[in-house]
């Protein structure tokens, strides 16, 4: 079989169920044949073994049966670097390359060693790149989950800054003292009652999608921790649901009323982050 017929043929089956076919399909091929887009595309003609059609149809499958593209091929980019990902974390998200991007905006304004808590860290895709573009950042990173720190583990290693990077299982922030900088958090922030109709609860953690009666729960709970973790002058950045923006800064005013907290919105005009400065 000829690699142009099969890129032809997974392309009109996964258009019906994908919305970016093409991409997705040479996503596929490029896993299995390790080839660039750019080559595929330029040899049609490339005749498949045996064993690469073998494997091509074994992830085509997968995708056919609804897994997630980045659980089939185990790995995906967030912030510029490849992560990787397993059912045990969430898949990175590019609007959470928001959070990342304004707390380099704040870390590039200090030269001395910056002690940043990614509090829920997952795939550690926050941490990581926080550590890869500050030299001087030293992070905690916490997580409930042991499997999921295992993969924070593998990806801080996988980019050179596991020696910036500690991380501990436990809730929030719990064990610490007025000893941070700045706080990261993607929490759970899906109401309860809302996850039966998402396709996402059917195959991502839902220990990380849970926010709890209105999708708040550990956000608060994280605000009323935050006077004894932060230092004088410190930050917190959320992320939250788009249609949150509102109660959350609510809540801010009502648990933290002597802080400036701020609403931004993501690439899509949406409601995605709050930036609580101390």
């Amino acid at each position: 079989m000829q690699l142009g017929d099969w890129i032809k043929e997974t392309r009109t089956w996964l258009g019906k169920i994908s919305e970016l076919p093409g991409i997705e399909t040479y996503v596929l091929a490029g896993e299995v044949l390790h080839r660039p887009k750019s080559w595929m595309i330029s040899h049609p003609e490339a005749l498949l073994t045996t064993n690469e059609i073998s494997q091509l149809d074994d992830l085509r499958s997968r995708v056919l049966k609804g897994e997630p593209l980045p659980y089939v091929i185990g790995h995906w980019e967030f912030f510029g670097l490849d992560f990787l990902v397993t059912p045990s974390v969430l898949i990175p998200r590019p609007e959470t390359e928001l959070l990342v991007e304004q707390a380099l905006k704040g870390l590039d304004q200090r030269n001395d060693t910056a002690w940043i808590a990614d509090v829920g860290t997952g795939s550690g895709c926050i941490a990581v790149s926080l550590a890869k573009h500050h030299k001087n950042a030293r992070i905690i990173a916490t997580d409930r989950s042991w499997q999921a720190l295992k993969i924070a583990a593998a990806n801080a290693n996988r980019h050179g800054v596991d020696s910036n990077i500690t991380l501990i299982q436990t809730d929030l922030l719990q064990p610490f003292r007025n000893c941070f900088d700045l706080v990261c958090a993607n929490l759970p922030y899906i109401p309860t009652a809302q996850l039966g109709g998402l396709s996402v609860s059917q195959h991502e953690p839902l220990s990380a999608l849970d926010g709890g009666t209105d999708g708040l729960f550990w956000i608060k709970n994280l605000l009323r921790l935050s006077q004894q973790v932060i230092r004088p002058r410190g930050r917190i950045l959320l992320e939250i649901e788009s249609d949150q923006g509102n109660s959350a800064m609510n809540w801010i005013n009502e648990l933290l009323p002597f802080t400036e907290a701020v609403l931004l919105k993501d690439l899509a005009g949406k409601d995605r982050l709050i930036s609580i400065q101390f």
